[in-house]
C-alpha cells in the first residue's frame, strides 16, 4: 500500500513538470516577460533569463525562421496584455462620446438658427405691413414707431435672415 501511494504522489508530481516549464526574459522595455512559449525573435539571448529544459532551447527551432521563411506573427508583435486591450476599449468609448457630443451640440445650433430665422422673418413680415407699430421704452411709456426706426429694423431683420437663413458655415 505504501509503495502504491509512493507512486501515486511521484506521477502527479511529475505530471506537473510540464507545467513549471516557463521562459522568462527582460524585454525591450527593460520589463521582465514570463511565459510558456519561447520569446520574439528580436530578444537577444543575453536578455533570456530562464528557459525550460537543460539543452539548446527550442527557441531557435520554434522563433528563429528559415532564411527566406516568413515569421510566425507571434514572433512579429509583442504579446498584447489586457491593459492594451481595456485602453483601446476605454478609447473607443471616449471618441462614440465625443462624436455624440458634437452631433448633439451640432442639433442644438440648427435648431437655434432655424429660430432665430423664423423670428426675423416673422419681424421684417410685421415691420413691412405698413401698420402702425409700438413698443414701451425703460420708462414704461408706450411709443410709436416712426419710419426711420421701422428702416433700421427691417435692415437689421435683413441681417439676421441672411445670417441665420442661409446654409450653415463650418465651426473650426
Amino acid at each position: 500500500m505504501q509503495i502504491t501511494k509512493l507512486f501515486l504522489i511521484a506521477a502527479i508530481a511529475a505530471s506537473a513538470i510540464p507545467a513549471m516549464a516557463q521562459w522568462q526574459w527582460i524585454d525591450a522595455r527593460g520589463q521582465k516577460v514570463f511565459s510558456d512559449r519561447a520569446p520574439p525573435a528580436d530578444i537577444p539571448a543575453k536578455n533570456i533569463l530562464r528557459q525550460p529544459g537543460a539543452g539548446v532551447s527550442s527557441r531557435t527551432a520554434e522563433a528563429a525562421p528559415a532564411p527566406g521563411a516568413v515569421a510566425p506573427k507571434t514572433a512579429e508583435k509583442p504579446a498584447e496584455s489586457g491593459v492594451d486591450k481595456g485602453l483601446e476599449e476605454q478609447k473607443r468609448k471616449q471618441e462614440q462620446q465625443e462624436a455624440e457630443k458634437t452631433r448633439v451640440e451640432q442639433a442644438k445650433r440648427e435648431k437655434s438658427r432655424q429660430e432665430n430665422c423664423d423670428r426675423a422673418k416673422q419681424a421684417k413680415a410685421t415691420l413691412s405691413s405698413g401698420r402702425l407699430l409700438s413698443n414701451v421704452n425703460a420708462k414704461g411709456e408706450r411709443s410709436f414707431m416712426d419710419d426711420s426706426t421701422r428702416e433700421a429694423e427691417l435692415k437689421r431683420a435683413d441681417v439676421v435672415i441672411a445670417a441665420e437663413c442661409g446654409p450653415l458655415q463650418p465651426t473650426q
